[in-house]
């Protein structure tokens, strides 16, 4: 433990999702986390998810951060977040039944809530859309943000004031039962049972609300190491993804310094986090994408369902350029490479590193989806290792073949990998205190 905490000194860092989302932050986090202060969730909501593997048990997290697991970590969900009561308090329940302290999760007062009728629009909407759907997660996320930005959503602090939340939830159900009624044919909500139902969420959550920005600037005066983690994936973010098959928060790394109320001067350094392959869940253009046997090995071997969803999430191979655009919005420091497993047995390897777009070759990503859509991988091959790398714990227990594809990877994306995942659980894990290859920069170590 002492040597991973000298390897990894955190100072102020944010952690990312290099990819489509699902590329193994949870489990990144959660290493991290045994040398943080603080943990910060900073964007997205119960669209998100990630699954943590402890002494054999699963445990699957949607808004708390992983770092709960450290009693003496903080964990804190920001501003920037968007809250569902119902699955929080179940989390929250869940965690007790395993004999996990929450005494240090906090929940900021101004994150606003999923409503039950932004759960409904958003189901319907989708179901309106037909061929032309987004692949939401149907759980509220989009119109939550919609009513942020349209300046009449409810706080966490609305459900602190009964007298508040009376004024203010009846005509936003009013509202929103014309549109469930006229346009999408859904049953009316009862205002009356709303309100009675957040009202008791608002009291069970009441001993975790705290003011988001003096808990955080708080700790950075006292000179604690702060995690800001991300939900879902670069190229899901809102302004800079494969829009319109994006989520409705900012995952970039910019959105920690607004989700969490602080200025990019406090952030020290950004780690992201890319799968050895790619997957994506839900509708949109996927160059690389498998088709057959391959895509089934990777899915059944990578154990590619969603967390939230329990979608069969859609795979293909590492995508070079969606990853070096990933490097350039987030300003990554390093990489952790996860899954690296699910490749074992495979003779050839493929790895985008470029595309060909109406006859040339191009090695930026398109900001057109229908110029994304049209795009066609092309592909450097690397010859596989075909055997076991599950027992692996430092870098010179992996296959020759192993390290190339990794050196390949870095070379190729022009960022040094900090980071090996090989399996689910903690101890499958590489910390590399020397990292492979990329620019010669102060990383995990101060």
């Amino acid at each position: 433990m002492q040597r991973l905490r000298a390897a990894i000194s955190l100072a102020n860092v944010v952690v990312i999702g290099a990819q489509w989302g699902d590329e193994g932050k949870g489990k990144i986090t959660d290493l991290l986390s045994r040398s943080a202060d603080v943990v910060v969730r900073y964007q997205g909501g119960v669209n998100a998810g990630h699954t943590i593997v402890v002494d054999g048990k699963v445990l699957k997290l949607h808004l708390i951060p992983s770092g709960i697991l450290y009693p003496e970590t903080i964990c804190l969900i920001g501003s920037g977040t968007v809250i569902d009561p119902k699955v929080m308090l179940q989390e929250l329940d869940m965690l007790l039944e395993n004999d996990i302290d929450i005494s240090g999760l906090q929940l900021a007062s101004t994150a606003h809530v999923t409503m039950p009728y932004h759960r409904l629009l958003d189901q319907a909407m989708e179901k309106r859309r037909g061929s032309q759907k987004i692949g939401t997660t149907g759980r509220g996320i989009g119109p939550t943000y919609a009513d942020k930005s349209q300046r009449n959503g409810i706080r966490v602090i609305d459900l602190l004031d009964e007298k508040r939340l009376r004024e203010r939830l009846p005509q936003q159900i009013s509202e929103k039962n014309e549109l469930l009624q006229k346009i999408y044919n859904v049953e009316a909500l009862d205002p009356e049972e709303v309100i009675r139902e957040y009202l008791d969420y608002g009291e069970r959550l009441k001993p975790h609300v705290v003011e988001c920005t003096k808990a955080i600037h708080q700790a950075a005066r006292n000179r604690k190491n702060i995690l800001f983690e991300g939900a879902q994936g670069t190229l899901l973010d809102l302004d800079h993804g494969t829009f319109p098959y994006v989520t409705s928060s900012n995952p970039v790394s910019g959105g920690a310094c607004i989700g969490a109320g602080v200025g990019p001067t406090l952030i020290d350094r950004v780690i992201g986090v890319a799968k050895a392959y790619t997957t994506r869940v839900g509708e949109g253009p996927f160059p690389t994408e498998l088709q057959g046997s391959i895509n089934d090995q990777l899915c059944d071997r990578g154990g590619e369902f969603g967390t939230t969803t329990g979608r069969r999430r859609r795979c293909g191979w590492f995508d070079g350029v969606i990853g070096r655009y990933a490097v350039e919005v987030n300003g990554l420091d390093c990489l952790a490479i996860t899954k690296l497993d699910v490749l074992d047995e495979l003779d050839e390897i493929q790895v985008c590193v470029a595309y060909e777009l109406n006859g040339e070759e191009i090695e930026h990503f398109p900001s057109s989806a229908e110029d994304f859509a049209r795009c066609k991988p092309i592909f450097k091959n690397l010859k596989g290792w075909q055997c076991s790398t599950a027992h692996c714990r430092k870098l010179e227990d992996l296959p020759s073949k192993a390290m190339d594809y990794l050196r390949f990877l870095a070379d190729l994306m022009e960022v040094p990998i900090a980071i090996v995942s090989l399996g689910a659980s903690r101890d499958q894990t590489i910390v590399i205190e020397d990292p492979i290859h990329g620019p010669k920069r102060a990383l995990l170590s101060s």
